[in-house]
């Protein structure tokens, strides 16, 4: 592998923004030969700044089984355009996560098939809690617990099974929270007002705030009880953000999705802005946003989830939940930097060194000599973004004709430039499966 030499670049990492020379070498950072400190809080906009790539620890690729709108290829060659250079896939698949077996098999389908680096969730049911021990923590993220309904059969809902989960994984536990019963219950009554398939607009009143809120505080609860190690998925209300302040042992993960959209935003995007749980109100989004820089959010994700448009027809009941937003995260979030919401080193802490610390990821998220040379090169450079940009497999985006202030330019994955300015590199990206130390 060739030695490369960025010189007199500016780059961000550790709360810091510097200008340096960084040498690169047999896909690590070899060499960094810092020159000066430049002002944390103010953006520098005269040309390209290196920040390590994007960590996101929230991806649904859809393969094996649901390849028809998205695959491991498809889906990781859009994060690389979107400077994401690892991504952390969920094990809500066909067949599902759920046995040694099929964790195997998917581990297979990441070194033939991904484009950046990539690990997999193991996926907790009613009846498999006895095989959380055997997991290899060297290789394994954590353990995804569904407690809302619209995972099927990875739904865990039995009071015992529950406390099984939390007692005996040796690993953090994702919780996606959500109560079945209060939705089905909202469901219902809005059926009975409004017909079979409500409209998108009442999706977060039937999938509501206190399904929410009902489901993070037990899931809180049995982490408390148990001594887990708890990761709450995509907080989507105000009242959740109280939940971080709990216990060090319990942490909040904000998705793009309920960053950037309200339910105004149902009127002009529709299904398009569907997802579980719920964008909720203005306040909530607004609530999120301002805990991206208090502290009581620790990681900021995803939870991309490409789905065909023609599977995105109908309302709350009929059209499917999930966003792809893998390719444009980075960009999105440097929307809100430049909106003056959260400062750039904020961002890099969000969505690459938080991931890595709360994950044990080894050498990765950070821009230190040593580290593994995953970088993604912005820079301030406004576009427009067309349908004919998107990479995923779905084909669209609800962020279809925003204008984007700052662009990536360039990504790297272990030391491999994969993405330059519009271009994916051909063949074998030199991709490699995530390893924790524990």
């Amino acid at each position: 592998m060739p030695t490369t030499t960025f010189r007199d670049i500016i780059y961000v990492s550790d709360g810091r923004v510097r200008r340096a020379d960084i040498v690169i070498a047999g896909g690590l950072i070899d060499h960094i030969a810092d020159k000066e400190d430049l002002d944390p809080a103010v953006l520098p906009v005269g040309g390209d700044v290196f920040m390590p790539g994007v960590i996101d620890s929230h991806v649904h690729t859809r393969e094996p089984g649901l390849t028809h709108k998205g695959d491991l290829t498809t889906e990781t060659r859009a994060a690389a355009a979107g400077g994401v250079t690892t991504i952390m896939d969920m094990p809500n698949v066909v067949p599902q996560t759920t046995t040694l077996d099929t964790l195997a098999q998917r581990q297979a389908l990441g070194r033939d098939h991904a484009f950046v680096n990539y690990t997999f969730y193991f996926g907790a049911t009613n009846t498999n809690a006895t095989l959380l021990p055997q997991l290899d923590p060297a290789t394994v993220p954590a353990v995804k617990l569904f407690m809302g309904s619209s995972t099927g059969g990875m739904l865990v809902d039995h009071g015992e099974a529950l406390e099984d989960v939390f007692r005996l994984s040796p690993l953090p536990i994702m919780a996606h929270c959500e109560d079945s019963y209060i939705i089905d219950v909202f469901m219902r009554r809005a059926q009975s007002l409004y017909g079979k398939d409500p409209h998108v607009g009442l999706h977060s009143e039937i999938r509501s705030r206190l399904a929410c809120t009902v489901s993070s505080k037990l899931a809180v609860r049995m982490a408390l009880q148990t001594g887990a190690r708890l990761h709450i998925a995509h907080v989507s209300t105000a009242e959740e953000l109280d939940l971080a302040a709990v216990s060090p042992r319990i942490t909040l993960e904000a998705c793009l999705p309920h960053l950037l959209f309200c339910d105004d935003d149902y009127a002009s995007l529709g299904t398009r802005i569907k997802c579980n749980p719920s964008v909720k109100s203005r306040k909530d989004r607004d609530a999120l946003r301002c805990a991206l820089t208090d502290g009581r959010i620790t990681t900021v994700a995803t939870d991309h989830a490409p789905h065909l448009l023609a599977e995105k027809q109908g309302g709350c009941l009929k059209a499917a939940s999930g966003i792809p937003m893998v390719q444009f995260s980075l960009v999105a979030m440097m929307d809100l930097v430049h909106a003056g919401v959260l400062s750039l080193p904020r961002l890099v802490e969000l969505m690459c060194h938080a991931p890595a610390r709360l994950f044990d990821i080894s050498r990765r998220g950070f821009i230190r000599e040593g580290m593994c040379a995953d970088l993604a090169v912005i820079r301030l450079n406004p576009w427009f973004l067309k349908p004919a940009d998107i990479l995923s497999r779905c084909g669209w985006s609800p962020l279809e004709n925003h204008f984007f202030v700052w662009r990536v330019c360039q990504t790297y994955c272990n030391g491999r430039l994969i993405y330059d300015h519009g271009r994916l590199a051909d063949g074998n990206s030199h991709a490699q499966q995530l390893t924790f130390e524990r």
